[in-house]
This record gives C-alpha cells, structure tokens and sequence, in this order.
C-alpha cells in the first residue's frame, strides 16, 4: 500500500529519487571524473598561518602596551586535476576590539603548459616580491611591514582580474613572468576623507570605471643555485577616478625593483638572508577641494609622486656547533617612505628595525624586536615625531 502511494505522489517519487542520487553518487567512493567511473584524483588541503603578541609602544610621553595579533589565516587548497586548481586565504583579525573578516585571494588557476600558468579571480599582485611572498607572519622575519606597505602605502597588494604567469630555464639561469590586468586602484577625491585626497585605493572589489589596470612582473635568477633573483615590476592604468567624475581620466603608474639574496656562506657558519625593494607611484595632477572651518573653500593641486624603500638582513648560524644557536636568527631592517609634498598627507618618514627570532621549528618562530620610526607631517601632523616600539610575537604556518 506504501509503494503505491508512493508511486501515485510524483512529488514524493522525485524526492526519493534525489535522495537515492545523493547517497550513490555523493559517495567519494563513487566520485566520478568526466563521467567515467573512474575514482576521482581531487585533493582537497588546508595550510595557513597564524600569530599573536605583545607590543609596547612610546610616542614622547604618551605609552601603552596591548596583547595584539590574535589572527587566523586559513588557505584552502583544491586540486582537481594536474592541470585545474583552487586556492584562497581567509583572514580573522582581532583589533579595535572587533573581529575583521577578509578574504586576502581567491583564485582559479589552470596549468596550460609547464611554461605558462593562467589564474582568474582575487589574487595577490607581483608588483615586488614582499606582498606576494614575504607578508604572511611566520614569513616575514619581522613583527612589522615595512614603510610604504599595507594600509597608507602605496605598493598595490592585491586586485581581481586574470594573469598569465610562468618560468623559463634558461640553461643555469632561470626567468619567471607574470601580466596581468585587474579592476585597478580608485583615487580618492576628498569627498569622503579630505585628509586623503589623492591617494590611491587598491583594496577594490568592483570597477569605478570601464579603466583596467594592467601590470606585470620580471624576474632573473643568474646562477643555476637560484640564489639570487633580481626583479623589476610595473602597474599602470589610464583612469582611477569614478566614471564622469572630474577625476576619470586621471592615470597613475607605478614601478617596482627587488632584489633578493639567500645562500648558505661557509665562511659565515650560515644563511644569508637579503631582501630589498624600491616602490615608486607617479599619479596624474589633479585639483581637489579644501574645505576650511569657516566654510570657506579651496582648490589645490600637487606634484602626486611618491616612494618608498627598505632593505632587509638576516643572518641565520645554521653551521654553529650548538643546538641552541642554529636556531637563532638575527635581522636589521631599514625602510622610508616619501608622500607627495602640498599633499594634505605629506609625509617623510624613516624607520629602523631590529630583530632577534628563535625557530622552535621550521614554520614556528618566537620574535623578539626593537623599532623606531621617525615621521615629519603625516596626515596632518607638525613638526617630528617619533615613534618607538618594542614586540615579542609569536607566529606559526601550518
């Protein structure tokens, strides 16, 4: 009686129907590949990284101290052939006393040959080498970004839209590539944030304008033991102003050279780390409002260039006869960053890092390092000032 009612509701008969489907084939067992019965060879992994710490700062007289850092980056990696993969970053930050949630890439890539590779989606930029390799924590040999990074900077991080990227040998030598073309940046007018006229925005998930971006990235490794990579990195677009607006046509480029020196130096009992990049953004003039507290307004306009640079050294006694030395690590790093003089965020800045990292293993890493930055104006400072900073994080990658 059951399963004739059951053949007289074609809504319960589509429901069991699904449900037999789902069990069946559902079942990894029963994974199929281009409709064949063959088992599926997908592979599916989570990596990532996280950090935590303690920062004591000093600014003149004004001093705190806060546990900071509590983020969580999970990477999600999806291979579903040889050729077609998934990647993409999560990221859980705890500050201000908020939770931020971001998604630092999300990309598909496809293997065309062993020359070229094609990836679409959110993707971290090689305009230089740190944001795209050296930003994650347990990486980055410091607690800190260099100047001239992150919120403020001006080296663009990250950007939706396709790329082509691979390596050639060349016989010892080595060439890698990378072009791309992305939504781009979005200038900022001053609407908003009058402090900020004339920055670039690079943190964009739609275009502002039918304007693309277009870059790309050339890097040479010259000895066959890939020690050294000398590199030279390119952004440019036409338009970063919101579309008929009186900023559309206004076009920036952007350039980059890295160098990067690592090798084990036998006379030195250990690794060498160098690490070095010169950031430079050229935006086109333009004319932007100044309102003043009597209601007054004003029209400006500067020379919108800007730099930045630092240069970074490691030493790691790999060679040393002691268990407890091998695992240390020494760093010294130097950066500055120059904002656009006439600008409402004129800026001249110079920082000093140095670092002491013990390696409990080799992707989990103790920092213990001491920084001072020296900043002249600065969105709408006077005078100098200087900041001092002193850190003990932790970070681990998994």
């Amino acid at each position: 009686m059951g399963n004739y009612q059951l053949y007289q509701n074609p809504e319960k008969m589509k429901k069991l129907l699904i449900i037999l489907t789902v069990v069946v084939f559902g079942n990894p067992i029963y994974s199929q590949t281009y409709n064949t019965f063959e088992p599926s060879k997908t592979q599916f992994m989570i990596r990532g990284y996280g950090h935590t710490g303690l920062n004591f700062m000093s600014d003149g007289d004004e001093k705190e101290s806060s546990y900071v850092g509590s983020a969580f980056a999970p990477i999600f990696l999806f291979k579903h052939s040889d050729k077609l993969m998934f990647e993409a970053e999560l990221e859980f930050v705890l500050e201000n006393n908020e939770l931020e949630v971001g998604l630092e890439y999300a990309d598909v890539m496809y293997v065309l040959n062993k020359n070229m590779t094609v990836r679409a989606g959110k993707f971290l930029l090689p305009f230089g080498t740190f944001m795209e390799r050296l930003h994650p924590a347990w990486i980055n040999r410091l607690p800190t970004r260099p100047l001239g990074f992150g919120h403020d900077g001006i080296a663009p991080s990250s950007g939706i839209g396709v790329e082509l990227r691979g390596a050639f040998d060349l016989g010892g030598p080595s060439l890698n590539y990378s072009i791309y073309s992305t939504n781009g940046p979005r200038l900022k007018d001053g609407s908003l944030e009058p402090e900020e006229a004339g920055m670039l925005m690079f943190q964009n998930y739609e275009d502002n304008n039918t304007s693309k971006a277009f870059g790309g990235r050339l890097g040479l490794l010259p000895f066959s033991d890939s020690s050294t990579e000398l590199g030279i990195s390119a952004y440019s677009t036409n338009g970063a102003g919101a579309k008929d607006s009186a900023y559309e046509d206004v076009g920036a480029f952007l350039y980059a050279i890295d160098f990067a020196f690592v090798k084990q130096v036998s006379p030195l009992s250990g690794f060498i780390d160098i690490k070095a990049q010169y950031n430079s953004s050229n935006v086109d003039t333009a004319t932007f409002v100044e309102m003043h507290e009597d209601g007054d307004e004003e029209e400006y306009s500067f020379d919108n260039q800007s730099n930045s640079f630092y240069g970074q050294l490691s030493y790691r006694p790999t060679m040393a006869e002691s268990d407890f030395m091998k695992k240390l690590e020494f760093v010294g790093r130097y950066s500055n960053f120059n904002a656009p003089e006439g600008a409402e965020w004129e800026e001249k800045s110079t920082q000093y890092a140095f670092g002491l990292n013990y390696w409990l293993t080799w992707r989990s890493l103790i920092k213990i390092s001491y920084q001072t930055t020296e900043t002249e104006g600065g969105h709408g400072g006077e005078g100098i000032s200087t900041l001092n900073g002193l850190f003990l994080h932790w970070a681990i990658g998994f």
